[in-house]
């Protein structure tokens, strides 16, 4: 079995990944939170530091593109090889509002025809593997029959399937019923992505899906970073373990952005979940948000540390 951690943006980044395979052990795969390349064909600052190789050495980390626009994709995927990565990944699976609208991530779903015309112009032309990322459909899972006969069209290196539609956004439960027609037809390699939030939520999944091998977490895995070492037959992090994971992504976040408010944003929207690994959850979500300045914050983390314990009870996206 190969586990992956899903791209969460504003959270998986390079600082993230790395704090992540020093404390416990690297993922099989990583995919970076979306780049946008655009007209200007140039990465932002931010986007650079997501791919850079040095900020990435020793993991097999993916860059993850969202884009409608084919030429856009392959100046970037050409870009990308040249730094020496081997794939990139096609976010069709984002079901942000603000992206849909615009007719990318989950939201290029709705127009069949145009991800046809983009598709054969990039596999055409591409130099480096392509995998997807995707939902089964914009508004209903009727539409997931024709996405499917559509990309066995192509070589894709690996489909990632989160079985539901952008419309669902994380609501109700993953559509597995979808998710085994792609296991029946899929001429690309599956991976499945959805609501494995514990290692119980493995099992059972494995026990539906004895011939799926590859498999990715997202928010389970930041609400307990241990998660995929214990889909591998590893332990449940230690206080200690999270500590040190804190202290490397704290440090990590100090180093790359500059003043309270930016590094304590990436940190609460960290704590958001990471709190799930912890008890006493609900005394420190309102605090956490309200925390102004680094200080501050210090002396909430020492102070969580100090008097709560580690729990494995699994994340609860309903409390988020």
């Amino acid at each position: 079995m190969r586990y992956a951690l899903a791209p969460m943006e504003g959270v998986t980044g390079h600082v993230f990944r790395q704090a992540h395979a020093a404390c416990f052990g690297p993922a099989d795969k990583y995919l970076t939170p979306f780049l946008s390349p655009n007209q200007n064909l140039c990465f932002t600052s931010r986007e650079r530091a997501e791919v850079l190789p040095e900020h990435n050495d020793g993991l097999n980390v993916v860059p993850q593109l969202l884009t409608s626009n084919a030429a856009h994709f392959l100046w970037a995927s050409r870009e990308l090889a040249a730094m020496g990565y081997r794939e990139v990944n096609l976010n069709l699976g984002c079901p942000s509002g603000t992206v849909a609208a615009k007719g990318k991530g989950a939201g290029f779903l709705a127009y069949p025809q145009r991800l046809e015309r983009f598709l054969d112009e990039v596999f055409s032309h591409v130099t480096i593997n392509v995998s997807v990322k995707t939902r089964i459909g914009k508004a209903s899972p009727d539409e997931w029959d024709g996405l499917l006969e559509l990309f066995n069209r192509y070589p894709i290196c690996e489909l990632t399937v989160h079985p539901r539609v952008q419309a669902d956004f994380y609501q109700g439960r993953p559509n597995r019923r979808a998710f085994r027609k792609a296991v029946g037809a899929s001429t690309a390699p599956l991976c499945y992505n959805g609501d494995l939030f514990s290692l119980p939520d493995l099992f059972a999944f494995t026990a539906v899906f004895p011939e799926v091998d590859r498999v990715m977490a997202g928010r389970g895995a930041v609400a307990d970073p241990s998660l995929l070492r214990q889909f591998q037959g590893g332990a449940p992090a230690d206080k200690e373990e999270l500590r040190q994971f804190h202290a490397l992504v704290y440090a990590g976040y100090q180093r790359v952005m500059s003043g309270d408010r930016a590094v304590l944003a990436r940190m609460k929207e960290l704590w958001s979940y990471l709190l799930f690994s912890f008890t006493g959850r609900e005394r420190y979500v309102r605090r956490f948000r309200k925390v102004n300045f680094l200080p501050e914050y210090e002396d909430l983390v020492d102070e969580l540390f100090r008097r709560e314990q580690t729990v494995s009870a699994g994340f609860d996206p309903a409390l988020l």
